[in-house]
């Protein structure tokens, strides 16, 4: 089951024009070019308008450290952390370097990582320097099931420990996003990323 299940992500990625810019075995981000899903109002004071070009992040789970026996802690969460910032850093040198990359208006995705079980921001994305938005299915509830269901069975792929404490029926969604100026400015720095050996 599992090896369907990584045999469909993969055809999923192709299919949606999910590519991998980093080939380090630690870098826990994919890139896709995207239109904006919806307007957009960001707190640097950004307007986004519905169909702009956008940047979506994409978790690359079989780079996602295996958290212990007990689920996530807070060394995990550290490594993960530290993973994430410089993945976004690498990001944003290809984002610099890419013809396209000046067209882009912002740069986001949709996460579960975004929001703890009571629904507040998790401290994780806070720090990233990311706006956290309400998801909007296209499907509502109906939707809502199914992208669950597939969430679930990714991490029961490539992190069964991640499902800990964790519900198919209660994962919940948010959007982050950043303008393009705010991720260059905060993520484009000098030299190379310092990345885990």
């Amino acid at each position: 089951m599992r090896a369907l299940v990584r045999v469909f992500d993969r055809f999923l990625c192709r299919a949606t024009g999910v590519f991998e810019f980093c080939d380090r075995p630690d870098c826990l981000l994919r890139l896709q070019w995207a239109r904006a899903p919806h307007d957009l109002s960001l707190s640097d004071g950004t307007q986004v308008r519905a169909g702009a070009p956008v940047l979506m992040l994409h978790l690359w789970n079989e780079h996602l450290p295996q958290p212990s026996a007990n689920g996530p802690d807070l060394r995990w969460a550290v490594r993960v952390h530290r993973m994430l910032t410089r993945s976004l850093e690498e990001g944003a040198r290809w984002l610099a370097a890419h013809p396209q990359g000046d067209q882009v208006e912002a740069v986001g995705g949709i996460t579960v990582l975004a929001l703890s079980a009571d629904g507040r921001p998790t401290p994780l994305v806070r720090h990233l320097g990311f706006d956290i938005f309400p998801y909007r299915r296209a499907l509502g509830r109906f939707g809502e099931f199914w992208e669950n269901f597939y969430t679930w069975a990714i991490m029961w792929t490539f992190n069964p420990a991640s499902l800990r404490g964790r519900s198919l029926l209660r994962l919940r969604r948010a959007e982050i996003w950043m303008s393009q100026k705010s991720f260059l400015r905060q993520y484009l720095k000098s030299g190379k990323a310092e990345w885990e050996h």
